[in-house]
């Protein structure tokens, strides 16, 4: 039987978007299984959406928009949707991340989540969100469409090699994903070396975090724990962790021997084996 339960738009994002789409479906003549023939997908999937206990994808946003003329309201409103799913200790980065102009971070155990691909992305987060990894997964995604912009921030990575040979999600999406952060070495605002474990000890033991550099704002540094998250903009924190990361990137290997070091670690550790 098809869900009719009513929603409050005011409740969340996701509300307001089920809500929304119900408003639209039905202004247009169609019942569920009429919308979800014309954009490929079951009834049952328009009612989850419409009752907000599912998440909506950008894919299902472009399509509804498609087949009911919405000039792009539910992909814009799907923004909104995805950032609400990011853990609330999370969720002020993520509004500083969308501004800066300049990110630099370094990771000692996993890809950078603005270069991470959908399986890996999931596999990371199921670990402790077994139950939303999906909805998780789609809003780290989602964070990476800043790379798309029309001026993008400029972006360097450092990776610790660990995060090169740590198998995350499987041999297939270890490729998958060693052939992402290989896709960006033609990109000019997209810059990423490998801290090698030649280069022993080094100006960044205590772990991973962000450098955010703005137009109009001060700088930031970001770390997190287990659960939370810690920004600052202590002058005296930031001067210390940008001169911290300017040693990581001289010793870390040049992009060119980094890009070669990740090709070379793909097809030994992750290519197809006989």
């Amino acid at each position: 039987m098809v869900n009719i339960r009513t929603l409050d738009p005011s409740a969340s994002p996701l509300d307001y978007y089920g809500a929304e789409l119900r408003r639209l479906r039905e202004a247009a003549g169609l019942n569920q299984k009429q919308l979800g023939d014309l954009i490929f997908c079951t009834a049952s999937l328009i009612g989850q959406i419409e009752t907000a206990s599912k998440v909506p994808t950008r894919p299902f946003s472009q399509q509804v928009d498609a087949a009911l003329k919405t000039d792009g309201a539910m992909c814009r409103l799907l923004g909104l949707v995805l950032r609400s799913q990011l853990p609330s200790w999370f969720q002020p980065y993520a509004n500083m991340e969308v501004k800066a102009t300049y990110i630099s971070t370094y990771q000692t155990q996993v890809a950078y989540g603005l270069l991470q691909t959908a399986d890996y992305a999931r596999a990371v987060l199921a670990v402790h969100n077994p139950d939303t990894a999906d909805e998780l997964a789609a809003a780290r995604l989602e964070r990476q469409r800043i790379l798309m912009r029309e001026h993008p921030p400029a972006v360097w990575v450092v990776l610790d090699e660990a995060v090169l040979l740590r198998e995350v999600g499987g041999q297939a999406a270890m490729r998958n994903q060693l052939a992402r952060l290989l896709s960006y070495e033609k990109n000019p605002w997209v810059h990423i070396q490998v801290l090698p474990f030649s280069a022993g000890q080094h100006a960044a033991l205590m772990g991973s975090f962000n450098l955010l550099r703005f137009d109009e704002e001060p700088d930031l540094l970001y770390m997190e724990n287990y659960d939370s998250g810690c920004m600052t903009a202590n002058p005296k924190v930031i001067k210390e962790r940008s001169v911290g990361y300017a040693r990581l990137q001289a010793a870390a290997l040049s992009e060119e021997d980094s890009a070669a070091l990740i090709s070379r670690v793909m097809e030994e550790r992750y290519g197809d084996k006989p």
